[in-house]
């Protein structure tokens, strides 16, 4: 009941997780939302300050914003009730409660219906820009699903920038507007398209390019000294996310180098051989290169415990029921196990255990191969194990006592191999916890000892001599020729 409590719960996460967050469905449809946002704040702006209405333009203005309405609709009344729970009822009740409830239906009203009575304007549609939320959802779950999310980081960054020029050519022609088209040097000529050349203004305001016209009067003055003080604050605050972007992409990466660095340094300072040194800078090249970092159980140390159930029970618990040693035993216990493993990596050749050593670890082979390997210069291949399976899985029940968790065979790897390991500690520590497991184990672990223990003795008595057969040889048989004479002479 345990284990399935847990489990399920793991799974109930899981299905969540896979439903909303990771949705390839559901990202895309917001993507779609997304765009019909940023139609929205761009083209609501412009439209707003540039002459872009007329008779002949109306037309298709209005069937995109009735496109984008729809989508947001659409938003609104099917997709967003079924995020929370699965219930309908709990669902809907929860989403009505929210803040984010109203902000969509202030964002919808259609006030559009105003331009019957009045001129056509797109100052009517402001409202939807309140919707700003349905963005920043686009852009979280987004990047939970790519797998290199400072690339959309880094495009959002930008598009912020562009967006905040768009912002300032606007400005700039409304004001050209009210100063008067061509009155001035400063102001717009009415040359050339309206839009392109005040975003170029905008470009070179706000980035403090230099080479502007001089403004002439007041309101010119004014304009231009907030464009250069909005200008310093914006672009520099820009550039600060932007480094911190990169920065986040790149902090794994300047992790790995400086604690490969510092070990280099500590190596070269004790005079370690170069053949060791080569070893090790090998090991820190392929941990990175495989996996993208150089312990794995400090990114599982941050995540709850149920989403590192749910990921060591994907991972391993399919091989961990097929272990003989382990059937029969309470899977809450192996899900416990699963959370105890540790990932180490092997370099071609290394010896994961040799022959003779105690034994304290089981292993599972999470990637690559290793070989028991023995004869001269362990020149024989007994057998290849690959990804999946196990091996020192009986040291871990077998007792010190007249070297009984003694290892039987030499292991290495055959290449890179990423191995899973189980301490004995933590086997026992796991097992107080399941009494009736650890009796079923320490039953299988009798037998096991048993069963190894009856070759040897088998072994034992073939090889068995009688007392004193060391001192003297054993007499040569007599031959046939002599019994012979033997049986004449008694006759």
């Amino acid at each position: 009941e345990r284990r399935s409590g847990k489990v399920d719960e793991c799974e109930t996460t899981v299905n969540i997780s896979r439903s909303v967050a990771a949705d390839r469905r559901y990202i895309a449809w917001l993507s779609l939302v997304a765009l019909a946002y940023n139609y929205n704040i761009w083209f609501c702006t412009v439209r707003l300050a540039f002459p872009y209405h007329s008779p002949a333009a109306n037309m298709y203005w209005v069937a995109c914003d009735v496109i984008s309405d729809a989508v947001n609709l659409i938003d609104i009344c099917v997709w967003q009730p079924r995020l929370q729970f699965h219930d309908p009822a709990l669902t809907k009740a929860h989403y009505r409660k929210s803040p984010r409830f109203k902000t969509d239906i202030f964002s919808i009203l259609p006030f559009d219906l105003l331009c019957l009575n009045f001129e056509f304007s797109s100052i009517y549609r402001l409202n939807r820009i309140v919707r700003v939320e349905s963005f920043f959802e686009f852009s979280d779950r987004l990047e939970n699903v790519m797998a290199k999310a400072y690339i959309w980081r880094v495009a959002r960054t930008t598009g912020y920038l562009l967006f905040m020029l768009h912002l300032n050519a606007c400005a700039y022609f409304v004001a050209s507007e009210h100063q008067g088209i061509a009155t001035t040097t400063w102001v717009y000529d009415g040359n050339g398209t309206a839009y392109l050349r005040c975003y170029y203004f905008a470009v070179r305001s706000l980035i403090n390019i230099g080479g502007l016209p001089e403004p002439t009067t007041t309101f010119e003055i004014t304009f231009q000294m907030s464009n250069f003080f909005i200008g310093v604050f914006v672009f520099s605050s820009l550039i600060g996310q932007m480094r911190d972007v990169i920065g986040a992409a790149t902090a794994g990466q300047t992790y790995f180098r400086a604690s490969m660095d510092g070990c280099v340094a500590y190596m070269n300072t004790n005079r370690i051989p170069k053949m060791v040194q080569n070893r090790v800078k090998t090991w820190y090249n392929y941990t990175w290169t495989a996996q993208g970092m150089l312990d794995e159980s400090e990114l599982l140390d941050k995540m709850p415990l149920v989403m590192r159930t749910a990921i060591a029970v994907d991972i391993n618990l399919a091989t961990f029921q097929k272990i003989d040693l382990f059937k029969g035993c309470d899977q809450q216990m192996l899900v416990d196990m699963l959370l105890r493993l540790k990932s180490i990596i092997y370099l071609p050749g290394d010896f994961v255990v040799k022959k003779g050593d105690i034994g304290k670890e089981m292993y599972i082979i999470k990637s690559g191969a290793v070989q028991v390997v023995g004869g001269p210069d362990n020149s024989i291949v007994f057998v290849t194990l690959k990804a999946g399976c196990v091996f020192g899985e009986i040291s871990l029940l077998q007792s010190a006592k007249d070297g009984g968790n003694r290892r039987t065979a030499n292991v290495k790897a055959h290449g890179f191999a990423n191995l899973f390991v189980l301490e004995k500690k933590d086997l026992f520590d796991i097992l107080i916890h399941y009494p009736e497991s650890q009796k079923v184990l320490a039953r299988k672990g009798r037998k096991l000892t048993k069963a190894k223990a009856a070759p040897a003795k088998t072994d034992a008595k073939k090889e068995e001599k009688p007392k004193g057969a060391f001192l003297f040889e054993t007499k040569p048989p007599t031959p046939k020729l002599l019994k012979v004479f033997g049986r004449l002479k008694k006759n």
